[in-house]
């Protein structure tokens, strides 16, 4: 398996693995209208031209996926994603590795995921991201922000 940068083609894919693995996300806070669920087809096209859209694949079918955009050296990192059938093997690390190795320049990588989501808490502190702060987004759901600066 390789981490390597999707293209317009694959958007449907990765659109319909996004709706299937937010699905653990929205069962945790008991709310089926975050915005992974609700993204249309022209949503993440849109996005698509402005961000970079990673993959990892088997044989042929995408399996996980994450997207970034850059500004002012910090990494923004979006919806990193992997098929529940998948999960647990590493391809959440080789996806967030991939994202280092592709922006190598960037001084600094930040995302943000649920208060709650432990297994997304876990993975992230154990790639050495760091809680800077936290937003509650409604009465059900509160987010965390995680950094990462690059040791040079």
């Amino acid at each position: 398996m390789i981490v390597e940068r999707a293209n317009v083609e694959d958007v449907e894919e990765i659109l319909a693995l996004q709706k299937l693995a937010y699905q653990s996300e929205a069962m945790i806070y008991n709310d089926y209208t975050i915005p992974p669920l609700t993204q249309t087809l022209e949503e993440i096209k849109a996005d698509f031209e402005t961000q970079v859209f990673l993959k990892v694949a088997v044989a042929g079918r995408i399996i996980g996926s994450v997207r970034v955009h850059v500004c002012e050296g910090t990494c923004f990192v979006g919806r990193l994603i992997v098929h529940p059938d998948f999960q647990n093997r590493g391809i959440g690390t080789m996806l967030l590795n991939g994202i280092e190795e592709t922006f190598h320049d960037a001084e600094r990588f930040e995302l943000f995921t649920g208060s709650r989501s432990e297994k997304n808490l876990y993975l992230y502190q154990k790639q050495g991201y760091k809680m800077f702060r936290s937003e509650e987004l409604t009465d059900k759901v509160s987010l965390v922000f995680l950094e990462k600066r690059r040791e040079r």
